[in-house]
């Protein structure tokens, strides 16, 4: 696995997929190894592009940091800089997921040298202080009123204290199909990811206002692809964050969840080939 050394020489691993002109990918978690993604080959070549996924500080190949500051998500965003610097491959476009997206925006508020386009799927979006409201759980809950986990998921998400099966049970309300394969994905949370960076993920890496303002006047094209069934971000967070860029657009994937290529694949790479090229 090749690597490069970021900002402040730590040692950084990255693979690549494919070939063509580069995306970055940027996975979510936070601080989930990429593996979670799954196999980006067919999407590699679906799109005709090379894919380049780095692991994130902590994750993967990719050491944890003594200095726990260094798993925010601004350093992170550093990170990635860096890493398009040593590419020298810039401007290109990003593929962000979930959390991930912070670290694209962060990449975008403050090196716009390095990013011609935005893709961000099923988007974090604590970076801009856009949070769910406590109803809109209950909503996303009452969807899926007609699922045959229905019952035992709601008794899940309110016990006090839930048991590892019940902890594992709660997740089916953020997949579109609460099958075999999404129950390993789900259980494969854990393993592959770093609690401690999970924790300062967020610590202190957000200015909120200055964030808007700054991305407010962007020029970039940003793509953003939710699930229909995703508590969050739901239907008002794409508007809303959609709202805050010049040029930015939502596709609303029918019956997926927060993680969209588990549940129909195919329509999934295809909305990600239409943002990239619309």
């Amino acid at each position: 696995m090749p690597t490069y050394l970021s900002y402040d020489l730590a040692e950084l691993a990255y693979r690549e997929e494919g070939a063509g002109l580069p995306v970055l990918v940027i996975p979510g978690g936070p601080a989930r190894d990429a593996a979670y993604l799954g196999d980006l080959s067919p999407l590699a070549s679906l799109l005709s592009r090379k894919l380049v996924i780095p692991d994130l500080r902590g994750t993967g190949a990719s050491q944890p940091d003594t200095d726990p500051d260094s798993h925010r998500a601004d350093r992170l965003a550093a990170d990635v800089a860096t890493l398009v610097d040593h590419l020298r491959m810039a401007p290109l476009e990003v593929l962000a997921h979930s959390a991930g997206a912070n670290v694209a925006l962060l990449l975008a508020e403050r090196r716009p040298d390095l990013v011609s386009r935005l893709v961000l799927v099923t988007p974090g979006t604590r970076l801009l202080d856009l949070g769910p409201e406590e109803s809109e759980w209950d909503d996303a809950l009452e969807r899926r009123a007609g699922e045959p986990w229905y019952d035992e998921v709601r008794a899940a998400l309110e016990a006090e204290e839930p048991t590892p099966e019940q902890e594992l049970l709660g997740e089916a309300l953020f997949y579109g199909r609460w099958d075999a394969q999404a129950r390993a994905h789900a259980a494969s949370d854990g393993p592959q990811r770093n609690p401690e960076a999970t924790r300062w993920f967020h610590e202190g890496a957000y200015d909120p206002e200055r964030s808007r303002t700054t991305l407010a006047q962007s020029k970039v094209p940003v793509r953003i692809i939710l699930g229909e069934l995703d508590p969050w971000p739901n239907a008002r967070a794409g508007e809303e964050l959609a709202a805050l860029f010049p040029d930015a657009k939502v596709t609303v994937l029918p019956g997926a969840g927060h993680f969209p290529w588990l549940d129909d694949p195919g329509r999934y790479a295809l909305a990600v080939r239409e943002a990239l090229h619309d």
